[in-house]
C-alpha cells in the first residue's frame, strides 16, 4: 500500500554535492521510520542513513558521517539525503526504504526494512 519514490540522482565532480529525495505515497504512518542504503557494483549493500518520524532520531554511517544529513517534512512523507563532499567512492545506486513495522526510532544495529524504492543513480566522476 506504500510506494516510494526516489529522484535527484545525478553524475557529480568530486567535492560536489547532490540532494536525493525520497516521497512516499499510500497508507502510512507518521511514526515511521526512513532509511538510506546504496548498492555499488562489486559492493556489499550499505545501510548509510535512517530518519525517524516518531522521535526525530537519525542514524549515519561512519562512511557518509560527517559528510551527509538527513531531513523528513512535517507531513512525515517526504525524506531529503543531502550528499556533501562527494568521493568517487560514493558511486552506487541510492535506495530509500521505510519501516511500517516497530521499532520506530533509528538504531545503529538494526536495519529492517520492508518497502523499497526504485532507486536513484548517484555517479561521481571528473
Amino acid at each position: 500500500q506504500v510506494q516510494l519514490v526516489e529522484s535527484g540522482g545525478a553524475l557529480a565532480q568530486p567535492g560536489g554535492s547532490l540532494s536525493l529525495s525520497c516521497v512516499a505515497s499510500g497508507s502510512k504512518k507518521d511514526d515511521d521510520r526512513f532509511g538510506w542504503f546504496r548498492h555499488a557494483p562489486g559492493k556489499e549493500r550499505e545501510y548509510i542513513a535512517c530518519i525517524s518520524g516518531w522521535d526525530g532520531s537519525t542514524y549515519f554511517a561512519d562512511s557518509v558521517k560527517g559528510r551527509f544529513t538527513i531531513s523528513i517534512n512535517d507531513a512525515k512523507n517526504t525524506v531529503v539525503l543531502r550528499t556533501d563532499n562527494l568521493n568517487p567512492e560514493d558511486t552506487a545506486t541510492y535506495y530509500c526504504t521505510m519501516s511500517t513495522r516497530s521499532p520506530y526510532r533509528c538504531y545503529a544495529d538494526y536495519d529492517e526494512y520492508d518497502v523499497w524504492g526504485q532507486g536513484t543513480q548517484v555517479t561521481v566522476s571528473s
